[in-house]
């Protein structure tokens, strides 16, 4: 029976989808070169965020900027939470800047606006200007937060529409640990001049112009070639995407989804006025949107991100530390983890598990984590703790990471890229990106005066509550969308969204049911085998 069941359950539907679809779909190269290039877009943020908590350690960055310690939270509070400001102006702007002119050249103008940025930072000589350039530089990390993951579910087949949009966030898993240890290895090998932290920030500035160099080598998405008429181009792109000739009947049903899309959005009317109606009047619109904002909104309350800025701190807090040079180790230790995190949970938890129950996962893996810090560090305040109650408590850091990589990182990302249908999307990843900075600042600017006022320990069990609201919120609320076309996807929220789960749970047991008399036999004959 056992292995029946496993037969049946989604993660052996999904292997079989995999089966099913032809090799020369998942194993094109012009289509994992195109998902890899829109992907590269993760690292510029999370290369800040990894750079900004460790490079105040530095000593050229305390005597340039007069900062007095890297572990004191309040004083890295600006430099660390400034940029998500100019992160909400340019994911709200790329709006008027997606649809106008293309997914290529607007990945390419928000590369440059980000370099922009990052030399403003290298050549200032003060705070004025470093504040400055946080801003431009969150303009564009901000913007390319929208257009990598819209691409990249643009141009995916559904099949690996997740495994793929999933890409982005393994991406910024390596920016934040490229980030953390180009400060590690200067803070070691550089000599303490102004080089030292300008090597930081020059450095990603290489990665990302190849990046947008490369960007000439990739077609264009379909979906917005339709949406400017042009037909030809659209087909021929999405030939070499699918590496499969015009004639062949997926071409065909692809472009045909796609222009009667189109069509229904004209009829509709196609200025911004008109757009933003349907966002805001239209029901089943503002379930999506409140879908987005949520997930992306328990995101940050769950502490993910304030681990991960204020590591050293933390560290510090934690006991754990033990000096600047093993502060850094850890935090690049970090982000190690969390890249290999997000690698196991983009192959075998996203599409393979599906959406809900990563979230569950890995939101009790945070709240437990977050539970055991904050007993910890009440403990610690009061006395001596043992040496394997210290090493737990850095486990549990770890596993922290483990949890939101699996959960909240991954699905806020691919939940901000496919629930929206086409008309909308360009919108719908611009506004629900717009306020996930705007969430990020608020509570990376608090999180100083959260430890504080909370005697420290209270923060995480604050952390911990927010987690358990985000655990009721997955179970009764948020569907089940793996495997699902767009189509499917608008369907499900046509209704409440406290049924939501309930409708897509028999799209579920639709697709993971054996659909005829033959594979019933086989799941008999190796179950009779195994017995």
């Amino acid at each position: 029976m056992n292995l029946t069941k496993y037969l049946r359950s989604p993660l052996a539907a999904y292997g079989r989808a995999i089966r099913e679809t032809p090799r020369n779909i998942i194993c094109n190269r012009t289509l994992l070169l195109s998902a890899l290039v829109y992907a590269l877009g993760g690292i510029p943020g999370t290369w800040d965020q990894g750079a900004s908590s460790a490079i105040s350690s530095l000593p050229s960055f305390q005597a340039q900027f007069d900062v007095s310690s890297g572990s004191d939270a309040a004083a890295i509070r600006d430099l660390v939470s400034l940029v998500y400001i100019g992160q909400a102006i340019g994911a709200a702007l790329s709006f008027f800047v997606n649809d106008r002119i293309g997914r290529r050249w607007s990945y390419r103008f928000y590369i440059l606006v980000w370099i922009i940025g990052q030399l403003v930072a290298i050549l200032t000589p003060g705070w004025a200007g470093l504040y400055a350039s946080r801003i431009i530089c969150g303009a564009g990390i901000g913007a390319l937060s929208v257009i990598g993951p819209l691409s990249l579910v643009e141009i995916s087949p559904g099949e690996i529409r997740g495994l793929l949009t999933s890409w982005f966030v393994v991406f910024m898993g390596v920016g934040l640990f490229c980030g953390v240890f180009t400060v590690y290895g200067c803070y070691l090998h550089v000599v303490p001049s102004r080089l030292q932290y300008q090597v930081v920030w020059f450095t990603p500035c290489i990665i990302m112009g190849l990046v947008a160099s490369a960007t000439f080598f990739l077609h264009e998405s379909p979906k917005w070639l339709i949406i400017k008429g042009r037909r030809e181009e659209a087909i021929a792109a999405l030939c070499a995407l699918r590496a499969l000739p015009a004639t062949h009947s997926r071409i065909q049903g692809e472009i045909s989804d796609i222009e009667t899309d189109v069509a229904k959005s004209r009829a509709g009317g196609s200025n911004l006025g008109s757009i933003l109606r349907e966002l805001f009047t239209v029901r089943s619109n503002l379930r999506r949107l409140q879908q987005t904002l949520v997930a992306y909104a328990l995101a940050q309350m769950s502490g993910a991100n304030s681990v991960t800025s204020y590591f050293m701190p933390i560290m510090s807090i934690l006991g754990v530390g033990g000096g600047v040079q093993r502060s850094m180790f850890l935090s690049g230790m970090y982000g190690f983890a969390k890249l290999g995190f997000s690698l196991l949970a983009s192959f075998f938890f996203i599409d393979t598990l599906g959406r809900r129950k990563s979230l569950l996962i890995g939101i009790s893996c945070q709240m437990l984590s977050h539970v055991y810090l904050g007993v910890f560090i009440k403990y610690h305040q009061e006395g001596p703790v043992s040496a394997a109650a210290s090493e737990a408590a850095l486990a549990a850091v770890f596993i922290h990471a483990f949890g939101y990589a699996v959960g909240l990182l991954l699905l806020s990302y691919v939940f901000g890229g496919e629930l929206w249908p086409n008309r909308l999307r360009s919108l719908g990843s611009a506004v629900s990106q717009t306020f996930h900075w705007i969430f990020i600042y608020a509570i990376k600017f608090s999180v100083p005066s959260i430890l504080k006022s909370m005697n420290e320990w209270g923060a995480f069990i604050f952390f911990a509550g927010w987690c358990f609201l985000g655990l009721l919120y997955v179970f009764f609320v948020v569907p089940e969308t793996s495997h699902m076309s767009t189509e499917e996807i608008s369907a499900v929220f046509e209704g409440p969204l406290f049924t939501a789960y309930r409708r897509t749970k028999r799209h579920i047991i639709e697709a993971t049911a054996v659909p005829d008399l033959r594979d019933d036999q086989s799941v008999s004959q190796s179950v009779n085998k195994a017995e």
